[in-house]
């Protein structure tokens, strides 16, 4: 019985992991095909990697989505944390309700349905369309996913360790710099990850605030994958899922080495 269950849980976990990775495999091995037709395999080579740094358009939108991405997460880590910090320490306030709804929002509302309301609004107040706006509409659309966790790091917070700095007379202002941020900077670090994520990865939201010269990679990928997928699209793709495991990975071992320095504190020689 234990083998037969066995069997089903391994097999179930490579179905899963084959259904979540196989095509991001794919699309890695395609990127290194000597071939220009993506579907006919014609050997190994580097061809495509060199073709993209020819090809400007592509160049500029990747450059245009990293700048956005950085804004946006930084500017929506910072707006989140603050939400996050006046719905746990702040007491009952009048518009406490409107204002949870206001943040959380953007997380059950479809992503058409905020675009479209982002376009009308910059349309009404006469802005012109572009990285701006853009900007301005993804931290919209991630701010609530960085409240979401630094609020759930709040909330669990061991708030004596405040009060005993405050009781030693730090003032308040320095408490927070000193003992709260330093406490809550992985969850702050998670958001912002999450919200940069997020931004690099959208198009619908990106393709109703944006205008000319303000093209996001994934608006510029979809708008020549109509076309035919080009092999230069599985070399940047390639370059992002690299770029993505790397940040992973060193975000894994910093996660890890922080755990392992805690529990070494923690040790009753780790003082001596």
């Amino acid at each position: 019985m234990k083998r037969g269950l066995s069997i089903f849980n391994v097999a179930s976990l490579a179905l899963g992991l084959a259904f979540l990775y196989l095509p991001i495999v794919i699309l890695v091995i395609f990127s290194f095909n000597a071939s220009r037709l993506v579907t006919v395999w014609g050997g190994w080579s580097t061809r495509w990697y060199a073709e993209l740094l020819h090809d400007a358009a592509m160049l500029d939108a990747a450059w245009v989505s990293l700048r956005l991405a950085l804004l946006s997460a930084t500017t929506a880590t910072i707006l989140g944390t603050l939400a996050a910090l006046a719905l746990t320490r702040v007491a009952r306030f009048r518009g406490r309700l409107l204002f949870s709804a206001m943040v959380y929002a953007p997380l059950v509302m479809p992503e058409v349905i905020s675009g479209l309301a982002l376009l009308l609004l910059f349309v009404a107040a006469e802005f012109d369309r572009g990285f701006w706006t853009t900007a301005v509409a993804h931290t919209t659309l991630t701010m609530c996913f960085v409240a979401i966790i630094v609020q759930s790091r709040l909330i669990g917070f061991d708030r004596s360790l405040e009060e005993a700095a405050m009781d030693l007379g730090c003032p308040p202002l320095r408490t927070f710099f000193t003992i709260t941020l330093p406490l809550i900077a992985p969850a702050i670090a998670s958001g912002w990850m999450l919200a940069f994520a997020l931004s690099l990865d959208d198009l619908v939201i990106a393709s109703f605030t944006t205008g000319p010269g303000a093209t996001t990679l994934p608006i510029r990928i979809y708008s020549e994958v109509r076309l035919g997928v080009k092999p230069e699209i599985n070399a940047i793709c390639t370059i992002m899922i690299a770029a993505v495991t790397v940040a992973v990975i060193i975000a894994s071992l910093l996660s890890k080495r922080r755990i392992a320095a805690s529990a070494g504190e923690g040790t009753p020689g780790a003082a001596i």
